[in-house]
């Protein structure tokens, strides 16, 4: 519980004017109905006979009781209304704080996210209203605890024994709060998890809708997600069960509470010293005394709930920071705009001359995949190219080298100085990186390229991506909204926006994973070429890191690193490995079979391997590929049509992804090369 109760005070003390001023606008909300109590104390005394008052008197007794409620009234208006400031701000502190963390903190943010984009949605949305309603308890808490302390000092001077009578339905329902505390986390949590779980499917679908519809699973998908809400609903109702049967427990304390001023007032007042203002008074502070055990007992369930909240959020931070980053102040603007973030990238002062990899190893669970001691070196206007069969580790090896997954062992180094986190160091403008999957946000074709950084590179990127001549089509150019990852743009479109992002940032180092999958052959070419000569003439990225198995860019490459199984088989020129490396001699004959529709290998070889001969998938680009080709790296992942696929980053894919997700034939994917591979 160290950790909710931390954050809770940090957050009450992060905008302390705030919090003081709205806990002093609630305080007479809780005690306003001290006088209310006695004003009705005075008025059915007067009414009852036990004073000598006329009627004047009666009537100005009413109407101050009116009054006192029209007043609180007003003071709770004015309360929510400044309250609500706090509660959002100390709301969006928390939820910038992970999101500070996850984009800028030390180490792999990949292994702190969730396995969808809506775990961390719900977590964003739910999770932080756990932690900051904990603390805005404790302004009730103070309230009702300074109306409990004055109303049973008032109560027993009237009458000790009855006071301490009702106190006991209380301590009951704090015992009661308290021996329900660890059923209402563990409920709470399983509600959590299956709530997040919904959101995370939904997002899902409509981000495979495409892939959903030709594929003929829309029933599937539907079932599926009614079987996740049947789930859901079922953790709800059994935690709002426990929550509410709380509540009704404590709700309970003010009728017997009631029933035992009037079993005990009973004889006091046959003998004259219990007056029926006096039970007006007791039955009116009653049912206001009840928001003392209801209170507590609210933070009693809601301390279980917090603390889940407060250990999932903690999870999306890195891995040295704890609950004080969870809840720093770094700043809230109301009214005001904050401090300006300079857009001119930072002046390093460090261009790069070389880049070393000693010994990286990375190691995906007890599996054996990932990478074995890889080294790699660069110098300044360089053109690497890593190449290898699909599943060799080639994405991994280019992730750990830019601090994207965790490594387990090996060093990075730039300039012969030692990096320590990768993950922010090798960024822009030292390096820039074109990813394997493009992700492209539903907004601007300009604020996908740019994100923030300033436009002076812009036009060269777009040439050099090979994308001018797409943007002089489209009637709206760079203000074309390209929709949810790109949807409105072609497959090619969208790879060469992904160049033209990472090409923008000016690089030292662009590290490109893939980019030409898309591509057709002359694109592909003039892309290559233009990023070539701009590299050779200074006007470009001057350091090339590429993973590919195309012949335009091995062709170009200085230096070629083939992986095999997570390992080096082969490095130096392209032509040398052509000739010494068996492993480059199969990656570019398949690359040739896939670009030219040949290749396809004899039906006895096939069957051998598990593979139906003839049958052919059809490449980004329009060549027709052979399946799976039927090359020893068949036999190398153990893995036939029907079975699981391995990914290139060593998770498993089944064969309903594949048919869902990618909508073509088990074992066949988009490039025909057999699905995760």
């Amino acid at each position: 519980m160290r950790p909710v109760l931390l954050v809770g005070i940090r957050l009450a003390r992060f905008d302390l004017r705030r919090y003081l001023i709205g806990a002093l606008l609630w305080m007479p909300v809780s005690v306003i109905p001290l006088g209310g109590g006695l004003l009705l104390q005075r008025l059915f005394d007067v009414i009852s006979g036990h004073r000598v008052a006329g009627l004047e008197q009666a009537l100005w007794l009413c109407a101050a009781f009116v009054g006192v409620e029209v007043v609180r009234g007003v003071v709770l208006v004015v309360a929510w209304s400044y309250g609500v400031y706090w509660w959002d701000a100390a709301a969006t502190l928390l939820r910038a704080n992970v999101l500070r963390s996850i984009l800028t903190a030390r180490g792999p943010a990949a292994t702190r996210l969730p396995h969808s984009p809506g775990e961390s949605v719900a977590r964003f949305r739910d999770d932080v209203s756990d932690v900051v309603e904990l603390t805005d308890e404790s302004v009730g808490l103070a309230g009702a605890t300074l109306f409990g302390v004055a109303a049973l000092v008032i109560m027993a001077s009237i009458d000790p024994v009855i006071t301490l009578v009702l106190v006991v339905p209380m301590i009951a329902i704090g015992v009661l709060s308290r021996s329900m505390r660890e059923v209402i986390r563990r409920l709470h949590v399983r509600a959590r998890v299956l709530g997040a779980a919904v959101t995370a499917y939904i997002g899902e679908v409509f981000g495979g809708v495409l892939a959903i519809k030709t594929a003929g699973a829309e029933e599937a998908a539907l079932e599926r997600l009614r079987a996740h809400n049947r789930r859901r609903r079922d953790a709800a109702v059994k935690d709002r069960l426990a929550t509410d049967l709380l509540d009704a427990a404590t709700g309970a304390t003010v009728e017997i509470s009631v029933g035992l001023v009037l079993l005990l007032a009973a004889s006091g007042m046959r003998r004259g010293g219990f007056t029926v203002g006096d039970l007006a008074l007791f039955t009116s502070y009653v049912s206001w005394l009840t928001a003392l055990p209801r209170t507590i007992g609210g933070i009693l369930y809601r301390l279980p709930q917090a603390a889940v909240a407060t250990e999932r959020l903690g999870r999306l931070m890195a891995s040295h920071e704890d609950a004080r980053d969870l809840s720093r102040n770094t700043g809230v603007w109301f009214h005001r705009e904050p401090s300006p973030v300079s857009a001119s990238p930072p002046d390093r002062g460090d261009a790069l001359e070389v880049l070393e990899a000693r010994g990286l190893t990375v190691r995906f669970g007890g599996s054996g995949r990932g990478l074995h001691g890889v080294d790699l070196r660069m110098r300044r206007g360089s053109f690497t190219v890593v190449t290898g069969a699909v599943g060799s580790g080639k994405t991994t090896l280019l992730r750990a080298l830019l601090g994207l997954v965790p490594v387990d062992a090996g060093t990075i180094s730039w300039n012969g100085a030692l990096v320590d986190d990768p993950g922010t160091f090798l960024v822009p403008d030292r390096v820039a990186y074109a990813s394997q999957v493009p992700r492209l946000l539903s907004a601007s074709l300009r604020e996908n390229l740019l994100l923030g950084w300033p436009a002076d590179h812009l036009d060269r990127a777009l040439k050099l991506a090979a994308l001018d001549e797409d943007l002089a089509g489209m009637p709206e150019g760079l203000e074309t909204v390209v929709g949810p990852r790109g949807v409105r743009l072609s497959g090619g479109q969208v790879q060469r926006a992904t160049a033209a992002r990472a090409l923008v940032r000016a690089p030292d180092l662009l590290v490109v994973d893939d980019l030409s999958s898309a591509l057709d052959v002359e694109t592909e070419t003039l892309l290559w070429s233009r990023i070539a000569d701009a590299a050779r003439d200074g006007t470009g990225p001057g350091t090339l890191l590429v993973v590919s198995h195309r012949r335009a860019v091995l062709e170009r490459a200085d230096q070629v690193v083939v992986l095999d199984r997570g390992r080096v088989a082969g490095q130096g020129p392209f032509g040398e490995l052509l000739r010494s490396c068996p492993e480059m001699r199969g990656c570019y004959d398949a690359s040739l079979a896939r670009t030219s529709g040949e290749g396809f290998e004899s039906v006895e070889r096939c069957r051998g391997r598990g593979v139906a001969p003839g049958e052919q998938g059809q490449a980004y680009g329009g060549a027709g590929d052979a399946a799976l080709g039927c090359e020893d790296r068949l036999d190398d992942n153990g893995v036939g049509l029907g079975e699981q696929g391995r990914g290139e980053d060593g998770e498993t894919v089944a064969e309903e992804t594949c048919l869902v997700d990618r909508a073509v034939a088990p074992g066949v994917d988009e490039g025909g090369e057999g699905c995760g591979l």
